[in-house]
């Protein structure tokens, strides 16, 4: 089948990354067009509007005509011109499926895309297990990261005794960043060799060698997981986050696994005292590190999160 997923902005660099897994580890064929460009972390593009010539739309028209399955990421919809095409007039007899990653307007509003795909008869995705609860028929598929490009890979750390952790929050009144520097900084005081860094407004890649520099990630504290936890673990580092049951429940069904790597903290006193544990035992941090990369090694490649979407795509 030829795919085409149309996004305005690539969430997280999800389009990128589904579509390049679909591609190699399918027989099903992808394109990705984003209109959009957001937080500028220059994602690897397919089709980015901005960037098109009159060629480029020929080539957008014949993709539109071509797709068998439209697959909208965020809230993009049939609704909406890719250059000067309007979606809708190209998904007669086309699949449809709308991917939520989380937007506030998703949050906030749920009822509003719940009735809508009800009324339409569309089929829904979302990218972590907690969007269930907006979106009870939807099915959740997990995000991805290519564990075994350089990037994600485990890296030998040589701080000369010094200890760092990082949050890469896209955006942090969300993610718990005042909390974690708040704890950070407490802790400094006791532990001298402590450092933090929060990464913001950096490119991807570069973002990515900054936390293989790091010797333990902090996601957030918000019940869910975000595919900063999956870079960590990927790259071998203590990865804390605030799980909650759902979630927790949800990865094990997925993965089979019986232990889960992250080191949970749903609150201030949870992050310090796993902070603690950490910082004071180096020796339990590269083992929990080890354990983070064997997670992802054995539970989630690319090609078993493609496999779950594969199954989504045949039963449209």
């Amino acid at each position: 089948m030829n795919i085409l997923m149309i996004t305005d902005n690539d969430p997280a660099g999800m389009g990128i990354a589904f579509t390049k897994a679909i591609n190699r580890y399918t027989d099903h064929s992808c394109r990705l067009i984003t209109t959009a460009t957001r937080y500028n972390f220059n994602f690897e593009k397919d089709i980015h509007i901005p960037d098109l010539d009159k060629d480029g739309f020929d080539e957008v028209e014949e993709l539109l005509k071509r797709a068998d399955i439209f697959h909208f990421h965020i809230l993009k919809d049939e609704n909406s011109y890719i250059g000067p095409f309007y979606v809708k007039d190209y998904i007669n007899g086309k699949k449809i499926v709308h991917h939520h990653h989380g937007h506030p307007d998703f949050r906030t509003n749920p009822l509003k895309y719940f009735e809508k795909y009800k009324r339409l008869g569309r089929k829904v995705l979302v990218s972590t297990p907690d969007l269930l609860t907006f979106m009870p028929d939807a099915v959740w598929q997990p995000n991805l990261v290519p564990v075994n490009d350089p990037l994600y890979m485990p890296s030998d750390i040589n701080g000369n005794g010094i200890i760092t952790i990082c949050q890469s929050p896209t955006r942090k009144e969300l993610k718990n960043t005042v909390e974690f520097n708040d704890t950070v900084d407490a802790l400094q005081k006791r532990f001298s060799y402590l450092r933090s860094v929060v990464i913001e407004n950096t490119l991807h890649r570069e973002c990515l060698k900054m936390k293989r520099k790091c010797d333990i990630h902090f996601d957030h504290m918000q019940g869910y997981y975000g595919v900063s936890s999956l870079e960590g673990l990927s790259q071998g580092k203590p990865v804390i986050a605030g799980l909650d049951d759902r979630n927790l429940c949800a990865i094990k069904d997925f993965t089979g696994a019986r232990r889960l790597p992250w080191i949970i903290a749903k609150g201030r006193e949870d992050l310090k005292m796993n902070l603690e544990s950490l910082v004071l035992d180096r020796d339990f941090m590269k083992e929990t590190g080890e354990r983070s990369r064997e997670f992802m090694e054995r539970y989630w490649t690319e090609e078993m999160v493609i496999h779950r979407l594969n199954g989504f795509y045949s039963r449209l």
